[in-house]
């Protein structure tokens, strides 16, 4: 099988990703589900062979001198696919996940609507966390589509690679890919404030200097919507302190309690009816929510979503349990994604009233399960 055939075969099947390893049948992933296409035993030179349909000279000798290799693969009338290239154990693995080729629109997804409000901020920086395949890149490209259609304006996009490709509409989208429009990140985002834009998007924060020009063009007058790897609000948060030695972070409290606008994190949930619906957990940063940024008690910012002094906030727990109400998932798989299942129960059993302080406590000093809070860094 050619691969030109499996990437329609993805699009016809809305997989997420095809594997190719050494010794295993070729694999896709539908819906979270890993299916091989065939019995057929992959050996090195097939993998080599299928991936030459699409590489060059040049990209093999990246792999072999780099160890990996990282490239989009655009494919006219089907859309786009990301390449992660390796070798273990001797031998290049290969994962390719599946773009489409059209934006979804924010309202397809099934996103809170607070979503449509955050992407129209004049500054500011917004984070969208979650864990690989959770959905954060096709969230991000639906914001920004979004703000395309409304307002007038320049969106500047980093990308590692170009996932979504989108189309001019209202406003100008450049989208620049690290290493083949710009050397580096650092590089890219050091020019951008010749380049006029309004909103700035960075594909990944992986470091201190990435997360620094991020607050520094958000408190300018930007709007940056960023991705991070994080489980949550307050492991986001917590990320963002690990990036800073000690004797920073006071100030960092403070430009993050003034330049963050929101931390969106990302699940997706098995459906009852076929495929996977997202479960959203949103931080506002309220005047409440700034205060406790400032004094870095990132404890404290967890127990006030929890107890829902975070007004327009919504916690993980309240959006599974909406899920359930709506007949989306079942209470097993709810309870299996919660950050605390106590919680959960709590709202199933109570109709969504949310857990207060002293019946927290209470379930706390009977050794309930642990709530996210009870474990972060102690900062």
């Amino acid at each position: 099988m050619s691969l030109e055939r499996m990437f329609n075969l993805m699009a016809e099947k809305q997989a997420s990703d095809l594997f190719f390893s050494v010794g295993s049948p070729i694999t896709i992933k539908i819906n979270g589900v890993c299916v091989p296409i065939n019995q057929d035993r992959l050996a090195p030179q097939a993998i080599v062979s299928l991936l030459a349909e699409r590489l060059t000279d040049a990209h093999f000798r990246e792999l072999e001198d780099s160890r990996e290799l990282n490239i989009g693969l655009p494919v006219q009338g089907i859309g786009s696919f990301r390449l992660s290239a390796f070798l273990q154990r001797g031998s290049i693995s290969a994962v390719i996940r599946f773009i489409p080729h059209d934006v979804p629109k924010l309202d397809a997804l099934h996103l809170p609507e607070v979503l449509k409000d955050l992407i129209m901020e004049r500054r500011g920086m917004i984070l969208v966390v979650g864990a690989a395949g959770s959905g954060k890149s096709t969230t991000i490209a639906s914001m920004l589509d979004h703000r395309n259609e409304l307002v007038t304006g320049h969106v500047l996009t980093f990308e590692d690679p170009i996932e979504y490709l989108f189309r001019n509409k209202k406003s100008i989208i450049n989208q620049r890919e690290i290493g083949s429009d710009a050397r580096t990140l650092q590089a890219a985002l050091r020019s951008a404030m010749r380049q006029a834009p309004d909103v700035i998007f960075i594909g990944e924060i992986r470091d201190r200097d990435t997360m620094s020009a991020a607050i520094a063009y958000s408190m300018s007058g930007h709007l940056v919507v960023a991705t991070l790897h994080a489980t949550n609000s307050a492991h986001a948060l917590n990320r963002v302190i690990s990036f800073y030695p000690p004797e920073t972070r006071q100030a960092l409290f403070q430009d993050m309690s003034v330049a963050m606008k929101a931390i969106v994190s990302q699940r997706l949930i098995r459906s009852k009816h076929g495929g996977r619906v997202p479960s959203v957990e949103v931080l506002m940063n309220t005047r409440h929510i700034a205060d406790l940024i400032e004094r870095g008690d990132v404890p404290a910012i967890k127990e006030a979503m929890e107890q829902s002094l975070a007004p327009e906030s919504i916690s993980f727990e309240q959006s599974l349990y909406s899920l359930i109400q709506a007949d989306q998932i079942t209470r097993e798989d709810a309870l299996s994604a919660a950050d605390s299942q106590n919680n959960l129960l709590w709202f199933i059993n109570n109709a969504g009233k949310p857990l207060s302080k002293a019946e927290r406590q209470q379930r706390q000093e009977q050794g309930s399960d642990a709530s996210f809070s009870e474990f972060t860094l102690n900062i």
